[in-house]
């Protein structure tokens, strides 16, 4: 069994089926001046060509499934497009004199060691849109053609080292039970892909590729990333037959799609979605959920050389505020910084970057690159209902300042006579304890909370998540976050506001009755989520949440909280899958 990163949820069983398990072998072959013009004019002509074949699947995904996830391929374009990715390959052929095959494949692996080490989630995961052009490019200089996932004939688990998005996209959901790949992350664009056509993924495996074989039985368990190669009968059988309650499970909850998500006695709460990129949103819309509870604003500034202009970011804007329309959309303003940045800004490297100069400390410096978006969000509210929430803030000195800004931009808006909405709503992310301590006095002048439980349960604890030695405490069940998220809410409804919870807690099953309890009012989630957050509300009534609720906080270790919620959780609900 081997164990991975969950990638798009679901499970799958079938035969193996490899790709690209071998890289071509490069000889290091040296080359004579002579030789050094044509080599220069090959490198060329595999770009145009390389280019040429990424613009033929872009048109192809904007047709199949949408303009934005082609959208997806301009980072691939811009990979391309790299001065200083292309003159290194040139610089390099000019002085060492090898063949262009072996001084790209050189110049890629370097980038890929550079950006393998960067802390930043997001910054690492690129490193399959770089990987994916360089064997693009590299295909096209060797005349190697890739294995075409669209014309599969039969139904497989397609196992690889790695997966481009242009491979995802193309897959045919008839044929392909489930992926499986050695790297990747959640949110790689491969990742993204999987969800949105919701095969079953497990990506991060590190050697699945040398350890399977074509052919070889396969079970692919997309919810908690596990993989298991030729299972025993026994083994088998029980996946078997788990996938045969998943299918069910699933049924089940596309008939909740459109209903709401009520109490059975009668008292309803929002269920929105998180989305990282506009790319999501027909996700959104055919799972049921309310609006946009967390729209991350990052994806908008990254895979770019410069920032995006007021206009760009208006069109954006303006057109998922459509698409939601009448739904609210909760766009969470630039959390760019710590390590997270395009290079033209030149950012000095910081020891501790997550706790540095990053969200809303960031934007308050650069005030011309938060007014820009500001504008843009502002702008876009007449065309929907947009809701603005700044991230990180710490304290009230933090949100005056960023209102300061916003009374700023609203008045250049009027001055020039551009409409946007004047009653939108403006809230706080609370994700750091100093602002869940506060929580009283912040809630006094804003319109909404949303609990952003990944970083709050992260700081509260002390607890560096991507530290494996230290992993054990991140415990979203720990009495002291039950306690905080309690305080957050009760000081939010005595100054009669809402409060939505965007982090991961508010879409594990298991928390659902004592958030709702605790008197949560929205729970935004991942799209694919939205259904299984609303059967458990509809499967409990508010006082038995309540009575949860109430036990929790009476509770003293984390482990008894979590024994605790599952007992009930399986009294509600007995063929929960948990």
């Amino acid at each position: 069994m081997l164990k991975g990163i969950p990638a798009s949820p679901g499970i799958a069983i079938g035969r193996a089926f490899l790709i690209d398990t071998e890289e071509p072998t490069i000889p290091r072959r040296e080359i004579s001046d002579k030789e050094l013009p044509s080599e220069i004019a090959r490198f060329e002509e595999a770009l145009i060509q390389t280019r040429k074949e990424i613009l033929e699947i872009q048109k192809k995904i904007a047709e199949e499934m949408s303009s934005d996830h082609a959208e997806i391929f301009n980072a691939h374009l811009l990979v391309l497009e790299d001065k200083m990715f292309l003159e290194e390959v040139i610089s390099r052929l000019r002085k060492e004199k090898f063949t262009v095959e072996y001084i790209l494949v050189d110049v890629i692996k370097k980038y890929i060691k550079v950006f393998s080490k960067m802390d930043d989630e997001y910054l690492r995961e690129r490193i399959s849109d770089i990987d994916d052009v360089g064997k693009r490019i590299l295909r096209n200089l060797i005349g190697q053609q890739r294995q075409d996932l669209s014309k599969l004939k039969d139904k497989v688990v397609v196992v690889a080292y790695n997966l481009s998005p242009s491979d995802t996209a193309l897959m045919h959901k008839e044929n392909v039970l489930g992926f499986v790949t050695d790297i990747g992350g959640r949110t790689s664009h491969t990742a993204i892909m999987a969800k949105s056509l919701e095969i079953p993924a497990v990506v991060g495996l590190e050697k699945v590729s040398r350890w399977v074989k074509n052919g070889d039985y396969l079970i692919v368990n997309g919810n908690e990333g596990i993989v298991i190669i030729n299972p025993q009968e026994e083994t088998l059988s029980k996946y078997e037959e788990e996938l045969l309650r998943f299918k069910e499970f699933t049924r089940r909850l596309e008939g909740l799609k459109d209903l709401p998500a009520e109490t059975l006695d009668g008292y309803r709460v929002k269920i929105a979605a998180n989305i990282e990129s506009p790319q999501e949103i027909p996700s959104v819309l055919a799972h049921g959920a309310f609006g946009i509870g967390l729209y991350r604003t990052e994806y908008f500034y990254m895979n770019r050389k410069d920032l995006p202009s007021e206009e760009e970011q208006y069109e954006a804007y303006r057109r998922v505020a459509i698409q939601m329309a009448p739904n609210p959309v909760t766009i969470r303003t630039l959390d760019l910084g710590g390590d997270k940045f395009i290079s033209q800004l030149e950012i000095p490297y910081e020891i501790n970057p997550f706790m540095g100069w990053r969200a809303i400390r960031f934007c308050l410096a650069k005030p011309d690159i938060f007014k820009t978006q500001l504008k843009a969000i502002l702008r876009a509210s007449v065309d929907g209902k947009l809701r603005l929430m700044y991230p990180l803030i710490s304290g009230i000195e933090e949100l005056h300042q960023a209102n300061a800004i916003l009374e700023e931009v609203k008045k250049e808006l009027n001055e020039k006579n551009i409409p946007f909405d004047k009653n939108l709503e403006v809230g706080v992310m609370i994700e750091v304890p100093s602002a869940a301590v506060t929580s009283d006095i912040l809630a006094k002048e804003v319109d909404f909370f949303s609990v952003g439980t990944n970083d709050l349960i992260q700081y509260s604890l002390a607890v560096d998540r991507v530290n494996e030695k230290i992993a054990y405490l991140y415990e979203p069940a720990h009495p002291a976050i039950i306690r905080i998220i309690r305080n957050i809410i009760n000081s939010a409804h005595a100054e009669g506001i809402w409060v939505g919870m965007c982090g991961e807690m508010a879409g594990e099953i298991l928390f659902i009755p004592v958030l709702l309890g605790l008197g949560l009012d929205e729970f935004s989630v991942s799209p694919v989520s939205v259904p299984e957050v609303k059967q458990v509300i509809r499967a409990i009534t508010l006082t038995q949440a309540k009575e949860i609720a109430q036990e929790c906080l009476s509770l003293s270790t984390s482990e008894d909280i979590l024994r605790f919620l599952k007992l009930k959780l399986k009294e509600i609900i007995p063929e929960i899958i948990i």
